[in-house]
């Protein structure tokens, strides 16, 4: 769950400028995830807004069913069956409360739409959809015989914030720090970005196997997005240069 961090960010500049167009307007990959995801999860047991789930107990019910037949089951996934295999990627537009899903959109919308104008639109879609996979797959692989169900975007949008660090280190990021009285300070993403990979690392080594917060999903998505920014677009692009034109007075008639 991206939304349990000890760093919010809410706001990414570029060379003091704002570092993406307006809203939809270059970024319809980002915002159209964050469409589905608010309507996947309003639709659903989770909310608590829709009748056809009931109340009560029964809610409590659903909400469990709903989440083992759309998360991902580490002791299901490695059994071979065909729709568990779907999971990972079914498990990307599944939240198991209004501060998970609201948290993650958070930073989907800050780091999202400017990874996507970097990348491009059908490029940006595989990269979280493929990144996203991954990172659950390999919390799932750490921890193959739990019956725990893993939901939510986190591995996918971690995956966005190790692409943005490689692309835009620079970028100043405005983030309220809780032991700073929540003062706002921007500081790159340089700082910012490996900070929050390290407070994710120290968790996951003390988390636990059980409901919470799947700390190392966001680590192997981070890596995974780090690691494919660098491949992609770390190389730098050869210009052949052309000829230069001879001198007026040595021109052949």
């Amino acid at each position: 769950m991206i939304g349990n961090w000890s760093v919010a960010h809410f706001r990414a500049r570029f060379g003091g400028a704002v570092g993406r167009s307006a809203p939809g307007s270059s970024a319809p990959v980002t915002y159209g995830l964050i469409i589905l995801c608010c309507l996947v999860f309003v639709l659903g047991p989770a909310a608590g807004l829709n009748p056809a789930y009931g109340s009560g107990e029964g809610l409590i019910a659903a909400q469990r069913a709903y989440f083992h037949r759309w998360g991902v089951v580490p002791a299901e996934l490695f059994e071979g069956a065909p729709r568990a295999v779907l999971t990972p990627a079914t498990a990307l537009f599944v939240h198991g409360s209004w501060v998970h899903l609201l948290g993650n959109m958070l930073f989907l919308y800050v780091f999202g739409a400017m990874t996507e104008e970097r990348m491009g639109r059908v490029q940006f879609t595989l990269f979280y959809l493929g990144c996203g996979y991954l990172a659950l797959l390999g919390y799932a692989a750490a921890n193959d015989d739990s019956t725990q169900s893993l939901v939510g975007a986190s591995g996918a949008i971690s995956a966005v914030l190790g692409a943005f660090l490689f692309l835009f280190p620079g970028a100043r990021v405005t983030s309220l720090l809780p032991f700073l009285l929540f003062l706002p300070l921007r500081f790159p993403a340089w700082v910012v970005l490996p900070f929050w990979a390290a407070l994710q690392w120290v968790a996951a080594g003390r988390a636990a196997q059980g409901p919470g917060v799947a700390y190392l999903a966001h680590l192997v998505g981070f890596g995974l997005g780090f690691g494919y920014a660098w491949a992609r677009f770390g190389r730098p692009t050869r210009v052949k240069a052309a000829p230069a034109p001879a001198p007026e007075g040595e021109n052949q008639p």
